[in-house]
C-alpha cells in the first residue's frame, strides 16, 4: 500500500513537467519575423523542442524549433547544418525585447527549406 501511495505521489508531482517544459506560442510575436545568421550551436534534438544558435552582428539568438520528431521529419537533424554555415529562420519573435530567442517555422540553408511546422504559414 505504501509502495502505490509513493507511485501516486510520484506521477502527480511529475505530470506537470512535460507542459511546463513545452513552449507554446503565447510568448512569441503574431507578426512574421526572419532573420539571417552563422549557426553557432548546431541543431539539437534534445528537450521538448529541437534548437539551434545563430549569430547575428554579434549578438547570439537562439532559434527554438519544433519537437524533435517533427524537425527530423523535415529533414533537419544535428548533422545537416555545419556550424559556422549562414542560415535564414522565419518565424515569431519573442514578445520580450531582451530575449533574443525566435520560435521557428522554417529554416533555409544552401537553398534547401526545412519546414518545421508545414501547417504553419
Amino acid at each position: 500500500m505504501q509502495k502505490l501511495a509513493f507511485i501516486l505521489v510520484a506521477l502527480a508531482v511529475m505530470a506537470p513537467l512535460p507542459a511546463a517544459a513545452h513552449h507554446g506560442w503565447s510568448g512569441y510575436s503574431e507578426k512574421e519575423f526572419e532573420i539571417s545568421g552563422t549557426v553557432v550551436t548546431p541543431v539539437s534534438l534534445a528537450g521538448p523542442h529541437a534548437t539551434m544558435k545563430i549569430k547575428v552582428d554579434e549578438q547570439v539568438w537562439d532559434i527554438t524549433l519544433a519537437p524533435p520528431p517533427r524537425t527530423s521529419g523535415s529533414g533537419l537533424r544535428a548533422e545537416t547544418i555545419p556550424v559556422g554555415a549562414k542560415v535564414t529562420v522565419h518565424g515569431h519573435r519573442s514578445k520580450d525585447p531582451k530575449r533574443f530567442e525566435v520560435k521557428t517555422e522554417r529554416v533555409t540553408y544552401n537553398g534547401k527549406l526545412y519546414n518545421v511546422y508545414p501547417d504553419r504559414q
